[in-house]
């Protein structure tokens, strides 16, 4: 998702996104990234969430994304503009790494408080469900080291009595993996994260497989049943992509 878009451009893409692919829901985001209260620029919180708010209208789902900006005071009153403005999903609104703060907005809000992209250790979430600090539970399948750890953190999820809504920031096998997660836990959320960001933000996602396994239709994707993970390679991606490798002296 971009920061540095203005409140009407943001809106304009999402109502060409509506209208050309039936997306239903969309999220964007607000303040800055672990900004400490610090907007973007001056004044776009305040701008972005009655604007796209209204352009999208009746019968949308609209969610927005702190990035862990906020102090909890700063987030309840950011919260409570979102409340205003029909807007029901507030996701990581404190720092990550102080899920209390994350728990204090949660009780003062009356919308649903997201949070865990960024947690890659077991007792870092048991901690979050201890706290009841969120609502909705987002491990990242890549982030948190594969699916066999982000099924455990689903099972923690379904005992707290929460859905799962995990984070997939790119179209590279993030999302493809993601997908399938959904579909074999007992309490996936409502959205699958799917980006819409262009080769401007993300010029390496282009040619990556062969096909068009992210295609939009009515605002659902289709999972596929093909071997595997259900996709393919493109080797002349793979043939152009650079090459690193990191290691320890000694």
């Amino acid at each position: 998702m971009k920061r540095d878009i203005t409140p009407e451009d943001e809106a304009k893409r999402f109502l060409k996104l509506r209208d050309d692919h039936g997306f239903t829901a969309f999220k964007w985001r607000v303040g800055a990234e672990c900004g400490r209260d610090r907007d973007e620029w001056p004044g776009r919180t305040e701008a972005v969430i009655p604007v796209v708010s209204k352009a999208l209208g009746d019968g949308i789902d609209k969610l927005v994304d702190g990035n862990s900006c906020y102090s909890p005071a700063r987030a309840i009153a950011v919260g409570r503009l979102l409340e205003d403005n029909g807007i029901g999903h507030f996701e990581e609104p404190c720092p990550y790494w102080h899920p209390e703060q994350t728990a204090e907005v949660r009780a003062a809000l009356s919308i649903d408080v997201a949070g865990g992209e960024q947690d890659c250790e077991f007792s870092s979430w048991q901690l979050m469900f201890d706290r009841q600090a969120v609502d909705i539970a987002q491990p990242d399948v890549m982030y948190l080291g594969g699916l066999h750890r982000t099924l455990e953190v689903c099972r923690m999820a379904a005992a707290a009595g929460l859905p799962v809504t995990p984070h997939a920031a790119n179209l590279s096998l993030v999302t493809m993996c993601t997908m399938h997660l959904l579909r074999a836990i007992p309490n996936p959320g409502k959205y699958l994260e799917f980006s819409i960001e262009g080769l401007d933000y993300y010029p390496w996602q282009h040619g990556l497989f062969l096909g068009d396994p992210y295609k939009i239709e009515d605002g659902q994707a289709t999972v596929s049943d093909a071997p595997g993970w259900g996709v393919e390679i493109n080797p002349a991606w793979l043939e152009a992509a650079r090459y690193k490798v990191s290691q320890l002296d000694g």
